[in-house]
């Protein structure tokens, strides 16, 4: 079969034509993280739905006081296992606390010697609160929108 240039031509013109008339279909995307204001500046709640906290396996346990050795002295300290911890990019150390299911808050504690796998803290929050040991990067990647 001969083609003629004129042919070949109308042939592309044509493929060309029909791919220009491609239809975008806009979507939103789904997020399995929510974020609202904390009423504190830079840091939001992270409210995740139920099958997202089950899918990244997601653990929290209580912020307890104990008895711990300091300087020579035992002294009732805040104490938390050490996956509740995490570090910024400024090594500034961090827990997520749950104060209700599913929402996670970002907040400052100060380290103040860490045993083992147990941290004591100088400062955070109190005794008794919810905070996450297993999650938390992926809690901390939601905040911030990290692959979004």
């Amino acid at each position: 079969m001969k083609f003629t240039r004129s042919a070949v031509v109308a042939m592309l013109g044509a493929v060309l034509l029909v791919s220009g008339c491609k239809t975008t279909k806009i979507e939103e995307k789904h997020h399995p993280a929510k974020l609202e204001e904390s009423g504190e500046k830079g840091i939001m709640k992270v409210i995740l739905e139920p099958k997202a906290a089950e899918r990244i396996g997601l653990q929290t346990t209580q912020i307890v006081e104990q008895s711990v050795m300091v300087g020579g002295r035992a002294q009732n300290r805040k104490v938390v296992p050490y996956g509740a911890i995490m570090y910024d990019t400024k090594g500034d150390t961090w827990t997520f606390t749950n104060p209700e299911p599913l929402v996670f808050v970002r907040h400052k504690v100060v380290v103040e010697h860490i045993e083992g796998d147990q941290v004591v803290l100088s400062d955070g929050p109190a005794s008794g609160t919810a905070v996450v040991t297993v999650g938390a990067t992926e809690l901390m990647g939601a905040e911030h929108k990290y692959g979004h």
